[in-house]
């Protein structure tokens, strides 16, 4: 059996870091011919002394030069590259097989796009490519015989609990029901949320994840893109997605049927789970995390999310139900004070209050393009930046 050779984007990531480990543990099996980083060099040298791929590219060009004088100076066979458009090329080159799409935002869109018109098995942990993307991702992916499978562990473990036969779903799912942790904030008094630090919102309970994504989960924002994601993932109305706190994340996730049976997937939380089915899908492989012991379970326990103290998350169903466009446009406010916030610029509560805004100022004209789609992903980031100026103090 020839190996698969897999391109990793966004390699220094915690995805990228995830999917390197799972790769490294079936070497007869998988073969690294490309990493993609934005800026840090030192850990992409390591990798690509480890990995030894045929192309590493770094986003900006001083970053690109820093690394290929490092990569000199090892005597690695690494090809250095840099910007946007190389990453696109090695998104869709004729030597990659399989690419792990983890660049984080609506950056990484480009680049999914890319590999999903070159019809390859592309590896999803950037939401955003549906979030953003829609429908224009879709027909990239249908037209260019793509093979799509999610890696966020919720998708993933919807996917696992549904039929073989995408065709059937339509028939047979009454809802999807998404798990979450409920993030660092799920029982604090909403009254005090102004006052959350950056540090306090990225102290996530189970998992280290990056600032922007730690955010995210604590606004439960997270989620709400989780949702959109599911909608076009799985086909199904936006009623028919749920959320569902869930603590413990023993859970990733469940697909109810229409004989009101549940099917889930269980497992310790680590990402290197869903990864390491993406990469192997239909088969499995060892992932490296640990077993669940029932035995050391104490409890399972569930509650519905509270909109008061999370008012993010119920944007997600209104942008699903809006002119089509309003998930970009939802993203990018997002994108925006989220950075805000970890800049000190705004509270942790006004982050809704610039959503909430930027929702209700950009009114989306139905983009049919990636071109389309990033002007219109522009002009939501130039509102939500004016909504940032006026609460700033």
């Amino acid at each position: 059996m020839s190996k698969q050779r897999v391109a990793v984007l966004g390699s220094t990531g915690s995805i990228g870091t995830n999917t390197l480990d799972v790769l490294a543990r079936h070497p007869d099996r998988f073969e690294v011919v490309a990493l993609t980083a934005a800026t840090q060099v030192d850990l992409m040298l390591a990798q690509c002394e480890r990995f030894r791929p045929r192309v590493a590219a770094m986003a900006s060009e001083p970053h690109a030069q820093e690394l290929a004088q490092k990569i000199k100076q090892k005597g690695l066979p690494t090809q250095v590259e840099s910007a946007q458009a190389a990453i696109e090329d090695i998104a869709s080159s004729d030597e990659v097989d399989a690419v792990m799409a983890a660049i984080v935002g609506a950056a990484g869109l480009a680049s999914c796009l890319a590999a999903a018109r070159a019809g390859k098995r592309l590896l999803l942990a950037n939401k955003e490519a549906l979030v953003v993307g829609g429908d224009v991702f879709l027909r990239a992916v249908r037209d260019g015989g793509a093979t799509l499978l999610p890696i966020d562990s919720e998708h993933s473990a919807v996917f696992q609990s549904l039929p073989d036969d995408p065709a059937t779903w339509g028939r047979r799912i009454e809802k999807i029901m998404l798990t979450s942790s409920g993030g660092p904030f799920r029982t604090r008094d909403p009254a005090t949320l102004r006052d959350v630090t950056p540090d306090q919102a990225c102290a996530h309970p189970n998992f280290a994840m990056g600032r922007k994504i730690s955010v995210d989960s604590a606004t439960m924002m997270n989620k709400g893109l989780e949702v959109i994601e599911a909608k076009y993932l799985f086909g199904v109305a936006p009623e028919q997605i749920e959320v569902v706190i869930h603590p413990q994340q023993i859970i990733h996730s469940m697909v109810q049927f229409h004989d009101a049976s549940v099917i889930a997937q269980l497992g310790t939380p680590d990402m290197r789970v869903p990864i390491a089915y993406g990469l192997s899908w239909p088969e499995r492989v060892e992932s490296g995390t640990p077993r669940l012991d029932f035995a050391r379970i104490a409890a399972m326990t569930f509650e519905a999310p509270d909109l008061a103290r999370f008012p993010c998350l119920g944007l997600a169903w209104e942008a699903l139900r809006g002119p089509s466009g309003s998930c970009a446009v939802l993203n990018a406010a997002n994108e925006v004070a989220v950075a805000a916030f970890l800049d000190r610029r705004i509270r942790f509560d006004q982050i809704h209050h610039v959503n909430r805004a930027t929702l209700d100022t950009v009114r989306p004209d139905a983009p049919d393009s990636l071109e389309a789609l990033l002007a219109l992903d522009a002009q939501a980031r130039a509102a939500a930046l004016l909504v940032v100026g006026a609460l700033a103090p």
